[in-house]
């Protein structure tokens, strides 16, 4: 029995599983990417209709802006599946970019009065390490793209 046979064999069905693993999660990510926008519109249609009418509040569009950005990374990620099923190679610099829009959501929605200074100053290491590794990433990466 040749080993290097079986492990070649091995290897590629793995290989396979993971790919149509990955087109499974494409595929969820477009319902979540739907259902998300569902979201976003019924917080939208809720916060108009609540007194005052028409009228959004500071707190209404935070709710509203992270309802909206929460959509937006999961557009990145499936942007990021999009790009491993096609090139088979993971997008350094698109992953920091989705990071980066996450990091940013949490602090647009971030509550001040409530929030330790511990916290913003770990919130504030996360932006500027996401942010250096970004241009790190975006200045001496690959011509492909900074893989």
């Amino acid at each position: 029995m040749d080993y290097k046979d079986n492990d070649a064999r091995l290897m590629d069905f793995l290989n396979r599983l993971i790919k149509w693993s990955v087109r499974l999660l494409a595929i969820l990510m477009v319902f979540v990417i739907i259902m998300g926008v569902v979201d976003v519109g019924w917080t939208l249609y809720e916060k108009l209709l609540a007194a005052p009418k028409y009228i959004l509040t500071i707190s209404d569009m935070l709710a509203t802006f992270g309802a909206f950005m929460a959509v937006l990374i999961a557009i990145e990620i499936f942007i990021n599946i999009t790009i491993y099923l096609r090139d088979n190679v993971i997008h350094v610099k698109i992953v920091i970019a989705t990071a980066l829009m996450a990091i940013a959501r949490k602090v647009i929605i971030l509550d001040l009065d409530t929030t330790p200074a511990e916290y913003l100053w770990g919130m504030a290491l996360i932006v500027v390490a996401m942010s250096v590794a970004y241009w790190v990433v975006q200045r001496y990466g690959s011509e492909e793209g900074g893989h």
